[in-house]
């Protein structure tokens, strides 16, 4: 069995190899490991491994694990990315806690992560999740949308829009995962006109990682092939 530490090892080196096949730099890409399920003992052995941004989808086991390594000696390295959906009595946890969100898809619920994150931390990065598959089962704006939840989020206090997230549709050929990511970084460069922050494309695991990075991913997620198959037992 593979140690975390070789797995992140072997992750990135393909990001690396897809970077170069598109003509990217290395550094353009930003490994987010999904440490959600995970106990703090795996994150340990990332950290060690000198990996600093873990994304987590539930509100209080994330808000444990930020907790627990507000003592860590490399504290002032990790960057905490929320990426899971935030029910309304959530996001006064998320606010104080984490310094990403990667899942905005309501005025409602960035509203209340604006007003609840405290004026002591750096204002909140947030990314608009797009449901660029239109499946009925995910959350997410179309594409369409985008420009108007955009405005209205950029105008708020305490949060600042970096930019776009999405979890497509799983598709097995190379073209249609291209297709759907480059839909949502043409949407970007739009948004880049306009709000001059904006800067990140949060999309690309590991089964389409190679066509996100080529459409212009800045940060990919991956969890199974860093931490190995999840549990999801006593989560919410």
């Amino acid at each position: 069995m593979t140690s975390i530490k070789q797995n992140i090892a072997e992750v990135i080196n393909q990001i690396t190899l897809a970077t170069e096949k598109c003509g990217r730099a290395a550094d353009s890409v930003q490994l987010l490991a999904v440490s959600k399920t995970k106990p703090v003992e795996a994150i340990e052995e990332a950290i060690a491994a000198g990996q600093y941004a873990f994304g987590e989808n539930y509100v209080q086991e994330g808000v444990d694990k930020v907790n627990h390594f507000s003592s860590h000696p490399e504290k002032n390295l990790l960057v905490w990315h929320f990426i899971g959906p935030i029910q309304s009595n959530k996001t006064r946890l998320v606010a104080e806690h984490f310094d990403w969100v990667h899942s905005i898809d309501r005025i409602k619920t960035a509203k209340r992560l604006s007003d609840q994150r405290p004026t002591s931390m750096a204002p909140l990065q947030v990314l608009l999740q797009v449901n660029s598959s239109a499946e009925a089962t995910k959350s997410g704006i179309t594409l369409t949308e985008v420009p108007a939840l955009a405005a209205e989020i950029a105008a708020m206090p305490n949060i600042e829009l970096r930019g776009l997230m999405s979890i497509p549709q799983p598709a097995t050929d190379y073209d249609s995962q291209f297709a759907t990511f480059k839909a949502l970084a043409d949407t970007l460069e739009q948004l880049k006109l306009t709000y001059p922050n904006v800067d990140t494309l949060s999309m690309g695991m590991s089964g389409d990682m190679d066509a996100a990075i080529a459409a212009g991913s800045t940060i990919v997620r991956i969890g199974t092939a860093i931490f190995g198959a999840r549990d999801y037992g006593n989560k919410e």
